[in-house]
């Protein structure tokens, strides 16, 4: 018997007409598919913490795929600030310039560093994110869905698993969210769900969403640093009880200033809206395209002086906008490679500087 796979569809912010047919396409295919119940919510990234678009995808006890206007990680990401986690599904529809990043990233090897997820338990269910910006074909978005119910099918993770394994139980009103039948569901002898033709719709949860903007914290790469609490002075950030750093008040970031992701060590922190795919959540090694910074790739300092100069910038310009004084970089600023020595340049230090300037 496959089991229950639960897909939801998190539509565009804006009412454009070819991404909400494609929305609609989506759900319209899914509804007839055996074992893959369908949920439609408003835009992710703008859902109310305690609103009923998050409350209703916690109440998901099963492993689930969500099709967003987001990338990956910051759909993921998104999902896990608002208490909703699992292991990390593999889709592979993905875009095009994701695809070698691996490969190419593989060549150098890195320090070994705690990550926060390193000491987080996760739920025994997955959790697959899929970008709906990644293609305009209606039926890979169809074959994907079915692979992964295929996949989760066959795996040995089993259904509800959230229970002693980092998740609360969910509650008596969670549970009648996810164990329906309702009137367009019947269950065959077996356990088997069976839709009637006659009934079939999708579950939609209605929020009046407004658009926000907050930081969201991978913690995959996250190693609790804390630069990032120290470099904001708007009290965006805290710490947990084991003193774990979070998004403490996402309302009190500032819209449109993403500096705290420019002075993060590992690229950890994520504005989904941000028009920088880097910034973003994208998983590309630079900012457009297939381009590529060697010199990253060979242990330069992810916050070199631009990115520094960015931020400190961009945290002034929203410090007198809030009416106080700017800083500039005599608060919070990183002091990593303070106590750097200077070596002098090497052949491969000029190889990399030649093959920068070629802006390739």
């Amino acid at each position: 018997m496959p089991k229950r796979l639960t897909v939801v569809v998190s539509q565009g912010q804006s009412n454009n007409p070819a991404k909400r047919k494609l929305e609609e396409d989506i759900v319209a295919a899914l509804l007839f598919e055996p074992g893959i119940e369908v949920t439609i919510v408003p835009h992710l990234y703008d859902l109310k913490p305690d609103g009923p678009g998050i409350l209703g995808l916690q109440a998901i006890t099963t492993d689930f795929v969500v099709l967003s206007w987001l990338y990956e990680r910051a759909a993921r990401w998104t999902l896990d600030r608002n208490n909703i986690h699992g292991k990390s599904g593999t889709s592979l529809l993905v875009h095009e310039s994701d695809e070698d990043d691996d490969d190419l990233l593989d060549e150098p090897e890195e320090e070994t560093k705690l990550r926060v997820i390193d000491n987080r338990p996760l739920p025994n269910r997955m959790i697959y994110c899929i970008d709906l910006r990644v293609s305009n074909n209606l039926q890979e978005y169809v074959d994907e869905v079915k692979r992964i119910h295929r996949e989760v099918s066959t795996s040995v993770v089993e259904l509800g698993g959230l229970n002693g394994n980092g998740s609360p139980s969910p509650t008596p009103q969670q549970l009648a969210r996810v164990a329906r039948p309702t009137n367009d569901t019947a269950i065959k002898e077996g356990g088997e769900l069976e839709k009637p033709i006659e009934a079939i719709e999708p579950f939609r949860i209605e929020e009046d969403a407004k658009r926000r903007w907050y930081p969201v914290i991978d913690y995959s790469r996250c190693t609790n640093c804390m630069e990032c609490i120290d470099f904001c002075l708007f009290g965006v950030y805290g710490v947990d009880k084991v003193e774990t750093i979070l998004v403490e008040m996402p309302d009190n970031c500032r819209k449109g200033c993403p500096a705290c992701s420019r002075v993060c060590p590992e690229n950890a922190i994520i504005f989904p809206q941000h028009k920088t795919p880097t910034i973003a959540g994208s998983d590309e090694v630079a900012g457009g395209g297939l381009k590529i910074d060697l010199s990253q790739l060979f242990g330069k300092p992810k916050e070199d002086e631009k990115s520094l100069d960015a931020a400190v910038r961009e945290r002034d310009e929203q410090l007198l906008l809030a009416g106080r004084e700017a800083v500039g970089d005599a608060v919070g600023v990183p002091k990593r490679q303070a106590e750097n020595e200077p070596r002098e340049k090497d052949e491969l230090d000029d190889l990399i500087d030649a093959v920068d300037e070629l802006d390739i």
